[in-house]
């Protein structure tokens, strides 16, 4: 038996007025979920604990089967570790994103118009960390440059416990009420100030106003933690694994777990993914000694995070058709047995811009056994209405492996 998650990251979401009421879910053509859903068990899965924030740090841990309780130590260290950063044990790690601000004075009445700097480029983010670093950085903070907009801070001999935001939580928001606080909360304050002067004038952005693009005008620091000890996931299940993902924190949770990362040419993390690729990659894999892989699609959380319902529908149509479809195909046609989780990690709804703490529906199915429960199409009333619930997403996994 092979086992593969098919994690659409941020996929279900609240009721949409501009839907007729329906959620993305409810409303996107997904013919081949459709097909599989009277033969799948579809219930709820509560993947963040109520004393923790909802993330995709978080929430993919509990789906890979790692209790968040238990591993957790903050979101940054996992995109450093993916990075290729070596981290001491005293080291602490803030995300670095580059984010667009507005023009207000002072600094602090500033409106945060977007997270991503309008999904910058890798190449031209590269060269405004390496200027950062050059202009802030010294022997105690250290900026290195990740992909598109994700980048890291490493603090030699640092400190945790401070109050700092997701810049994803504040879009179109002024960022007065959510600027750092704790021990070293004015640092981090001062190197976010004097990014903007930095940055506003850099030729990397003169260039992309011309272009009509956005500006990255800013980094914003958020998300520390200290590195993390994760058991080997092939030790704890017993199972080869494998990750696909665009996204440096989820590969970073898979180097961590000792998993094989797999690279997929054309994998971005919004909805102009490579998701055919992904697919026919993890079915390679699997058909190649893994016994389980887990292909992580960023697409719809990126499409919530700027309330953008229609290409979050498309992103969920992919999934269904290029995706589900792809992996279920491929494996009859080779005559094996598989069993295959489709789950988000997290909500995020349109309407909000961020991540919700809310249960997530997941399909179980596999071509081996029928394990109806009775719902009819894969959405989150129908899981809802199964009353088939999992309280730690952690335990998720049982679930899928335990199908033979």
């Amino acid at each position: 038996m092979k086992y593969i998650v098919v994690l659409g990251d941020g996929m279900s979401d609240w009721k949409i007025k501009e839907l007729g009421g329906k959620t993305c879910l409810e409303a996107a053509n997904t013919p081949y979920l459709d097909k599989l859903a009277p033969y799948s068990e579809i219930g709820l899965c509560k993947t963040v604990p109520d004393n923790l924030k909802p993330g995709s740090d978080v929430a993919n841990m509990s789906v890979l089967g790692f209790d968040p309780k238990v591993f957790y130590t903050g979101r940054s260290p996992l995109e450093a570790v993916s990075m290729g950063i070596n981290l001491t044990p005293s080291d602490v790690t803030l995300r670095c994103n580059l984010v667009t601000l507005s023009d207000d004075e002072p600094y602090e009445n500033k409106t945060m118009l977007d997270y991503s700097a309008g999904e910058i480029s890798t190449e031209e983010a590269e060269e405004l960390i390496n200027y950062i670093d050059k202009k802030l950085g010294g022997e105690k903070y250290k900026f290195y440059p990740g992909i598109s907009y994700r980048h890291c801070l490493v603090v030699d001999n640092g400190e945790t416990g401070h109050s700092l935001t997701p810049p994803h939580d504040i879009s179109d928001r002024k960022i007065t009420k959510f600027l750092p606080q704790g021990v070293n909360g004015n640092i981090y304050l001062s190197f976010m100030k004097e990014s903007f002067s930095l940055l506003k004038d850099h030729p990397v952005n003169i260039k992309r106003i011309k272009e009509g693009k956005k500006p990255a005008n800013g980094i914003w620091l958020w998300g520390e933690g200290t590195k993390p000890s994760f058991d080997s996931f092939e030790k704890l299940h017993n199972l080869k694994g494998g990750i696909i993902s665009a996204v440096d924190l989820v590969k970073g949770i898979g180097m961590l777990a000792e998993m094989k990362i797999i690279d997929v040419e054309g994998a971005t993390g919004n909805y102009e993914t490579n998701f055919a690729g992904k697919a026919n990659k993890a079915v390679d894999e699997l058909l190649n000694g893994l016994d389980y892989v887990y292909i992580h699609v960023e697409a719809p959380d990126e499409c919530g995070h700027h309330g953008d319902f229609k290409n979050k529908i498309y992103s969920i149509e992919r999934i269904d058709g290029s995706v589900v479809k792809t992996v279920t195909e491929r494996f009859n046609e080779a005559g094996e047995a598989f069993a295959m989780l489709v789950c988000p990690d997290h909500p995020t709804p349109c309407a909000i811009k961020t991540h919700v703490s809310e249960p997530v529906p997941y399909l179980l199915y596999s071509n081996a056994k029928n394990l109806s429960n009775g719902a009819k199409r894969y959405t989150e009333t129908e899981a809802q209405n199964t009353k088939t619930y999992v309280s730690d997403g952690y335990k998720l996994i049982e679930k899928l492996i335990s199908v033979k």
